[in-house]
């Protein structure tokens, strides 16, 4: 029986082969990380938000889902708290430019032409960047030389209009949401069981100089390893921001790889 599933890995390789020989399904992968995400969520968070995006995208766009990167880049100190606590396990920047380089020529080995790298770590960004241009690279020196790829990561797509409404207090940023009000949002929206609001530290967002030191001083994240306070997190935001995001990836996408 054929599968209707949107993820590689639960489908047979006749019904993967079949899928890819109409060269205008786009291959989403998820990056993610195996990193700590304050008291009250899992380690494996960024790992399952940019797999929940990107199982929501593709039956709009018509793509399929490769396996999600569990591994990221290393946690930095102003966006992820940093390496120093117990649970980031992250890999270096080589190993990781490796693998986003090798999975996509595998890919495009078996026919795969348009891609979507759906990123859920801040830090993974340039290691992505590096990876797609080395594959593109060396796809043309096989003679490949008409594959696309759309890099994005969830959050960008979160509007002013959005940020005005969830945060009437003020936005910390991007780079303090770790652990905040967004990220924390989402998950009860989508993994409420894995999130624990009773351990929630109410704090105020990190305050970082304008320079970084190595080794890094601990004592510059807060204790809790959120970089700003989850306690406004509702599963009601987290409803809105799935849906604000859904939609703009689903139209940059539309617009960017079509198909065929």
């Amino acid at each position: 029986m054929a599968s209707g599933s949107v993820f590689t890995g639960e489908l047979s390789w006749p019904e993967f082969e079949g899928r890819l020989k109409d060269d205008g399904t786009p291959i989403m992968i998820p990056l993610g990380s195996h990193e700590q995400h304050g008291l009250h969520m899992p380690l494996q968070t960024d790992v399952l938000l940019p797999t929940a995006f990107s199982a929501r995208v593709a039956p709009l766009v018509g793509a399929l889902v490769a396996p999600t990167f569990v591994y990221g880049y290393k946690s930095q100190q102003k966006s992820g708290g940093g390496q120093h606590i117990p649970g980031t396990l992250s890999l270096d920047g080589a190993t990781y430019v490796s693998q986003v380089k090798e999975i996509i020529k595998e890919l495009a080995r078996n026919g795969a032409r348009r891609f979507v790298m759906m990123n859920g770590h801040y830090e993974n960004a340039w290691f992505m960047v590096e990876g797609i241009d080395l594959a593109l690279r060396e796809l043309r020196w096989d003679g490949i030389r008409d594959v696309k790829v759309v890099a994005l990561s969830y959050w960008d797509f979160i509007d002013r209009g959005t940020i005005a409404k969830l945060y009437p207090d003020g936005f910390p940023g991007v780079e303090l949401e770790h652990g905040g009000v967004m990220e924390t949002s989402l998950m009860l929206a989508l993994h409420p069981k894995l999130v624990h609001m009773d351990r929630v530290v109410d704090h105020a967002p990190a305050s970082f100089p304008p320079y970084d030191v190595y080794p890094i001083k601990g004592e510059w994240t807060p204790r809790t390893g959120s970089l700003s306070s989850p306690k406004l997190a509702t599963k009601e935001k987290g409803e809105v921001l799935l849906d604000v995001c859904t939609k703009g990836i689903v139209a940059a996408l539309k617009k960017e790889l079509g198909k065929g």
